[in-house]
Parts: structure tokens; sequence; C-alpha cells
């Protein structure tokens, strides 16, 4: 996996380490593209809390924001980064899948101890 790949992982797993965060993306996922002040309507936080979780989002590149008429700011959800997440775990449980695979069959090569 290239670097800025698990550069990229590594930030998501970041970003979805918080639970808020994780409620705002479920709610963009479910609800569509919104604003800080719909997003504000639909969760149990204020305004100020979910700009500052959707920046750290933004920065990470989970949402876009999509500037609209005056200064109103639409968030939509971007599922790349969250790919490249996936695709790093995807990558590790191989790994793993390879060394337990040959665990299992170094066990079941050697003979049982009968004591």
């Amino acid at each position: 996996m290239p670097p800025d790949a698990e550069a990229t992982a590594e930030q998501v797993f970041i970003a979805l380490a918080d639970p808020t965060r994780r409620a705002v993306l479920t709610e963009l996922a479910s609800g569509g593209p919104a604003t800080v002040t719909e997003l504000a309507e639909r969760l149990p936080i204020t305004r100020q809390a979910i700009a500052k979780h959707l920046a750290l989002l933004a920065e990470t590149g989970l949402v876009t924001p999509e500037p609209r008429e005056g200064r109103r700011v639409r968030y939509r959800l971007h599922s790349a980064p969250m790919k490249v997440a996936q695709q790093f775990l995807a990558a590790m449980a191989r790994d793993w899948d390879t060394r337990l695979d040959a665990l299992q069959d170094h066990l079941d090569r050697t003979p049982e101890d009968p004591s």
C-alpha cells in the first residue's frame, strides 16, 4: 500500500474514533447533503460543535463543502477516503489470514504430546 494511502487510512481512523463525527457522517449518509444548521436540528449538539467536527471531516476528505448562496455551505459525504481505509484493513486481514493459515498448517503437522 502506498505511503499516502496509509496516511489517508490513518486520518480516517482518527476521524472515525470520535462518536460525534460518526453521528455526523451517519446523518449525511442517511439524509444527504446538509448545512451546519440542518445537522444541528437533527443532532443533540451545538452548531459550533458540528462546525468544528465538519472542519476535521473536510480536512480528512470524508466530507466536501459546497458553497451555496450567501454564506451557507452544504456538506456532502465523500466516500473515497473511506474506501482507502477499507482497502488498508482488507490488506491487513489478508496478512493475518496468511499467518494464521501458516500457524494452523504447522500445528496440524506437529505431533501431539501424549503427556
